[in-house]
């Protein structure tokens, strides 16, 4: 069942975060709503200007909608991720989408609220929820690329004005994250200081998270020693710091590399140990079982698994009112 986004905020915040995980194929998709119903949790659908350009558009809404019948018990919103301007109205009259974020953070602040505010007012118009980015994480996803030099953790005071100006629904904030597999060297932690002071400023307001994935160490080995050539120190987020950080207002936290590392590891092994095969089916029901335990196990660290009958019960309440 697609419900909007701002409900399944209204629920988790300050509670638990809400899993943002980005499909691309019918893989991704069955081994995530098989995982959250696995882990009882409700959750949201990202789909990227890159993932919608991978073949069309309709075939992920098809595939997403076919997804819903099969799954009926699923609780979930689906949200366009980094759009720009143009995408974001796209999506926004598609009727499809529970909400859009428009990415201007690499503009001025005084443009970027100008970009946001037009998003957000079309957006409000169609009853459909806007995430905003201000501050800029470092690292590589997709299209977005962003040098190390020139990332800047979200300043609590600009959001108080960004928010008030653009009146967007939930803001995503640099808060020492970074995008794609190479994130850190040795040790990172969130800058829990930031969060906590944007929460004291904007309290009620979704934090979002980005480039919140973990990179495990493990998943890095045996990609390596099924042929891979990823930098075995690369670290990402502890999955440990998802939970405080939800307690801080951080609502939605958006996993997309950790997936592409299952997807990885599961081909390449798969095709190293039957070099002779070259029926892709076989790897990918493994692959979709392997995502869903993966999904399951993310739910559990964002505090969002168990949480799906409380969620429906509220959601069925507020419909009946």
């Amino acid at each position: 069942m697609i419900v909007t986004t701002a409900s399944l905020y209204k629920l988790a915040y300050g509670k638990y975060a809400i899993g943002a995980y980005n499909i691309n194929n019918l893989e991704q998709t069955m081994g995530l709503f098989r995982g959250c119903l696995d882990s009882q949790a409700p959750f949201i659908i990202q789909l990227s200007k890159g993932a919608r350009n991978y073949t069309n558009k309709r075939m992920l809404e098809a595939i997403i909608r076919t997804a819903d019948e099969i799954f009926p018990d699923a609780v979930y919103a689906v949200h366009l991720d980094h759009g720009d301007e143009a995408t974001c109205y796209d999506c926004i009259d598609s009727g499809f989408y529970s909400s859009v974020m428009i990415d201007a953070s690499h503009e001025s602040f005084e443009e970027n609220i100008a970009i946001t505010k037009r998003v957000v007012d079309r957006a409000h118009a169609r009853g459909i929820s806007v995430e905003a980015e201000l501050g800029q994480l470092g690292g590589v996803e997709e299209d977005i690329k962003v040098d190390e030099g020139h990332a800047s953790l979200t300043n609590p005071t600009e959001a108080v004005e960004f928010v008030h100006q653009t009146g967007c629904d939930a803001l995503a904030a640099a808060i020492g994250t970074s995008h794609g597999a190479y994130k850190f060297k040795g040790q990172q932690s969130l800058h829990f200081d930031v969060i906590r002071h944007i929460q004291e400023k904007i309290p009620g307001t979704p934090i979002v998270m980005h480039g919140s994935s973990s990179v495990p160490v493990e998943e890095v080995r045996r990609i390596n020693e099924a042929g891979g050539k990823l930098d075995p120190s690369a670290r990402g987020v502890d999955e440990n710091e998802y939970l405080p950080a939800a307690k801080l207002g951080v609502t939605k936290i958006n996993i997309d590399t950790d997936g592409r590392l299952v997807w990885t590891r599961v081909h390449r092994e798969f095709f190293r140990d039957k070099p002779a095969d070259f029926d892709f089916r076989p790897p990918g029901k493994i692959f979709m079982d392997a995502y869903a335990a993966f999904i399951a196990h993310k739910n559990t660290k964002l505090g969002s698994a168990g949480q799906l009958p409380a969620v429906r019960e509220a959601l069925s309440g507020a419909a009946k009112a």
